[in-house]
């Protein structure tokens, strides 16, 4: 009788925990570069926006992307005009929150691109993505 052996560390990855992961490995290599987390996936009827920080007195929104692999364009690829767009319009909602407006705010929109293998993650940081 042939038994098949389910190990704990075999188990495929959900799409939710990778998002997890990789939305935690992001936050983390900010933090490194010194930039202040203020909020974790902000999320509004409009969209969500996954990192929030602070880089002086800018207020900068990050999109973590991840992708195994370079198919279909890899990671930055996955961000479309309408994303963007999203993103933009979800920001004017969390300022309106805290009391600013995006008019005399200093914001930015960066992209955190992380590629290959969930354990050995190849990590591009664009400031200023759009």
């Amino acid at each position: 009788m042939v038994r098949s052996l389910k190990l704990p560390w075999t188990k495929p990855v959900t799409t939710k925990k990778t998002g997890d992961i990789t939305e935690r490995y992001a936050g983390d290599f900010l933090v490194a570069q010194g930039l202040i987390i203020e909020e974790k996936n902000f999320t509004c009827r409009l969209g969500e926006i996954d990192i929030i920080v602070k880089d002086a007195d800018t207020y900068v929104f990050v999109e973590v992307k991840y992708r195994a692999s370079m198919s279909f364009g890899g990671a930055i690829s996955a961000i479309s005009t309408k994303k963007e767009q999203k993103i933009r319009k979800t920001a004017a909602i969390y300022l309106q929150q805290c009391g600013l407006n995006e008019y005399n705010t200093s914001c930015r929109f960066d992209v955190i691109a992380l590629q290959g293998n969930i354990n050995n993650l190849d990590i591009t940081w664009l400031k200023n993505a759009f």
